[in-house]
């Protein structure tokens, strides 16, 4: 779990035309209907788009992805004030996708509630909460993983995964493979590092997590990292490497089917940015699409002449404003600097500042 220092309430919500919505005799006020795959929104191609603006970024501190394996559920974090973190859910009901709510179980304000990730069988839900865990009379809980069963088109009461993933120190941001392995987060006494980590699951019960080898764990500090359903590849944020365009980047490392990691490969100028606020990597379920959240400003050239009271508006209620957003675009990055691609190791490093996809 990473936040920026600063954090804004945004009291507007301004809709930003994307995508194909269709045309409603709703009356003013309503949610607009849209229609179709990932909320009806226009496919990008090989540059960054904003996802869903109006509907999931508006404005405020926005990041985290999670989709059922059928599409039809899109769950998002947002944070208000650096008080208030939980996970928003908009669903397709009847061919048209609802207005984004607060998820089930994700309500109580005292509690963060990040993180979201839906194994790829759509049968687990897990996250990070500081809620307590009533198992152990708590009063107060810490940075642990959650997890729900699926019931109907619902999800159950919330289960601490407990030892040996969770201990006293911080664990967060989940990520599962088919075979149900468990990739995560855990934080150092200190507070200020961390590195990923991996759990194998076997009889029903996870295995003690074994630190990940220093081609995933390369810089200072790491964390929330994605594991490709199939474990083929992780995308890394990474802060401390030299070769970062600043702060913490997105990192690829390739696994091959022996275990070995690849070295990481930074995922090059169109998805990392100088600001260093890139954290929360996602594959969408029909692997088309990289997900990723980014923190980004308006661009100098677009600039007002002057700054007015109505300009501060408009710009703090909606991205690129400084918060975090979530941003999608084709996939293909990733196939376009897999060791096996076809292109040299050392021209895969040379290239990485501007990938073509």
């Amino acid at each position: 779990m990473r936040r920026n220092a600063k954090l804004f309430i945004f009291l507007s919500v301004f809709l930003l035309t994307c995508g194909s919505p269709v045309v409603t005799a709703a009356g003013a006020g309503d949610f607009p209907v849209w229609k179709g795959p990932y909320l009806g929104q226009k496919p990008p191609g090989s540059e960054p788009e904003l996802f869903a603006p109006g509907i999931v970024n508006t404005g405020m501190f926005t990041r985290d992805v999670a989709m059922t394996p059928d599409g039809k559920e899109v769950y998002f974090c947002v944070s208000v004030g650096n008080n208030w973190n939980t996970i928003l859910v908009t669903r397709e009901v009847n061919g048209r996708w609802t207005e984004p709510e607060v998820s089930p179980h994700m309500d109580d304000p005292h509690v963060l509630n990040f993180e979201p990730c839906i194994s790829p069988d759509g049968k687990k839900f897990y996250f990070l909460s500081t809620r307590p865990d009533p198992s152990k009379n708590e009063k107060e809980g810490d940075q642990d993983i959650w997890a729900m069963d699926r019931l109907g088109d619902g999800w159950g009461q919330p289960t601490n995964l407990g030892g040996p993933v969770n201990t006293d120190l911080a664990e967060y941001f989940p990520s599962v493979t088919r075979d149900g392995t468990l990739y995560f987060t855990r934080a150092e006494k200190d507070g200020r590092t961390s590195f990923i980590y991996r759990a194998r699951r076997k009889d029903g019960r996870f295995q003690d997590p074994e630190k990940l080898p220093p081609q995933v764990n390369s810089g200072a500090s790491q964390f929330n990292a994605f594991i490709a359903p199939d474990e083929s590849y992780i995308i890394v944020p990474v802060f401390g490497r030299k070769d970062s365009l600043g702060g913490t980047d997105y990192y690829i490392v390739f696994r091959g089917t022996d275990d070995t990691w690849s070295e990481p490969v930074n995922m090059g100028a169109k998805i990392n940015t100088a600001g260093g606020a890139e954290f929360s990597p996602y594959i969408s379920p029909d692997g088309k699409y990289f997900f990723f959240m980014s923190s980004r400003f308006l661009p100098r050239e677009k600039w007002p002449a002057k700054l007015t009271a109505k300009v501060l508006r408009e710009v703090y209620s909606r991205p690129p404003n400084g918060n975090s957003a979530i941003y999608w675009v084709e996939a293909r990055v990733i196939e376009s600097i897999r060791p096996d691609s076809g292109r040299a190791p050392a021209d895969h490093a040379r290239r990485t500042g501007d990938i073509t996809l």
